[in-house]
């Protein structure tokens, strides 16, 4: 079982965070799930807050988003053995314009669910670097996943 992984990885799955807005968190369209842009929360504070201050830290943020997104889906389906494939991940970086290390950072999404998921964790991607986010946070990602 995938929350089995999980757990061996030392990783809690969280209530997963209020919609900050008008949308609903994940949405199934024939055999895929869109989960929405999900940030670093931890309750309901955002843990990473502002521009990227490292690239460790940014890898860090990605996580914490990625772990709230599979909280999302985990809820929404009952259990994470309904994903075959992870597709895509979109993943934005709240950054200084000089910043070019978004990929790096957005690793830190896309390295846990290749270690949660293993072949079906690999994914399509995008990283954009962007001057604001949501709430301030430092990070935030979306999926695509097929089920």
């Amino acid at each position: 079982m995938i929350e089995d992984k999980i757990v061996s990885l030392g990783i809690s799955l969280p209530v997963p965070p209020e919609p900050a807005g008008s949308y609903v968190p994940v949405v199934l369209s024939n055999n895929l799930a869109f989960v929405a842009g999900q940030i670093p929360t931890e309750g309901k504070q955002v843990k990473f807050r502002g521009k990227i201050g490292s690239i460790a830290m940014g890898q860090e943020a990605a996580r914490l988003c990625t772990i709230n997104a599979l909280a999302q889906l985990k809820l929404h389906f009952g259990s994470l053995d309904r994903v075959k494939q992870v597709v895509k991940v979109t993943g934005f970086v709240n950054c200084d314009p000089s910043f070019t290390d978004h990929p790096k950072v957005i690793n830190g999404a896309s390295d846990l669910l290749v270690d949660i998921f293993g072949e079906k964790g690999k994914h399509a991607r995008v990283a954009v670097g962007v001057n604001s986010l949501p709430l301030d946070s430092t990070v935030e990602i979306e999926f695509i996943v097929e089920v």
